[in-house]
């Protein structure tokens, strides 16, 4: 692995307490989201709340991050955009990916933020690899990637590679919020109206693409496991 993944475990201080890991029902309203986070951090960075994990779906939208170029928003009437603090450029969300919203306090565990964003590369890395897929990073692209043989190879040569996992966070007085997208089985055509993260030489992906058919719930439970081996115990 890159040497961003060599030293990724993120435990907190000893005698921290666990975090909480909380399953949103329904569909989330994006807004409701970033209120929510950003009252959460704020209680968190004032030692008035745990740490959290929220794992959320939304309804069909788009976010756009503080590196977002107009140019990528190929289709900007399919579905409501949201301009949002978090790193990175236009995503989606919706239906069948799971978001989990990662609220951590850095002063607890490692002010490094380079290391933080290997730590969730980690975690969702481990996650996959639960289910027999192998997610891969790259140094030149956040998130995580699978190789597709079955696919022509690009010009040159190359593999074909499709994005599965997307990263975009933020920090707040070293509380994080934002944080992971992963495709379990969204609708892949809802990409199409934008270039997400700005990859065009690259598709997208999802479990259920890749010939993997798994609720939800059953691959939260492989995120849960992930995570404690990255970041320490959890609660809920």
């Amino acid at each position: 692995m890159l040497d961003r993944l060599a030293s990724s475990t993120f435990f907190a201080a000893a005698g921290s307490p666990p975090v909480e890991w909380v399953v949103a029902p329904g569909l989330t309203q994006y807004e409701t989201a970033v209120e929510t986070m950003e009252l959460l951090a704020a209680a968190i960075h004032a030692g008035e709340a745990r740490e959290r994990v929220w794992l959320v779906e939304h309804p069909p939208l788009y976010t756009a991050g503080t590196s977002a170029k107009p140019a990528d928003l190929v289709d900007p009437g399919a579905f409501p955009v949201f301009e949002t603090g978090r790193g990175g450029e236009y995503t989606y969300h919706g239906p069948g990916q799971r978001v989990a919203y990662v609220m951590l306090d850095l002063k607890r565990r490692r002010q490094d933020v380079r290391a933080f964003v290997g730590a969730l590369e980690s975690w969702l890395i481990g996650a996959l690899d639960r289910v027999n897929v192998r997610g891969e990073i790259r140094n030149d692209r956040v998130g995580v990637w699978v190789v597709r043989p079955d696919k022509p190879p690009l010009p040159g040569g190359a593999a074909a590679e499709d994005k599965i996992a997307a990263i975009g966070i933020r920090l707040r007085r070293w509380v994080s919020f934002h944080g992971i997208a992963i495709n379990i089985e969204p609708e892949l055509s809802h990409f199409g109206g934008i270039v997400p993260c700005g990859v065009r030489e690259h598709g997208v992906t999802s479990l259920v693409d890749l010939g993997l058919p798994i609720t939800m719930p059953e691959f939260d439970q492989h995120l849960k496991a992930a995570f404690e081996e990255v970041f320490g115990p959890v609660a809920g």
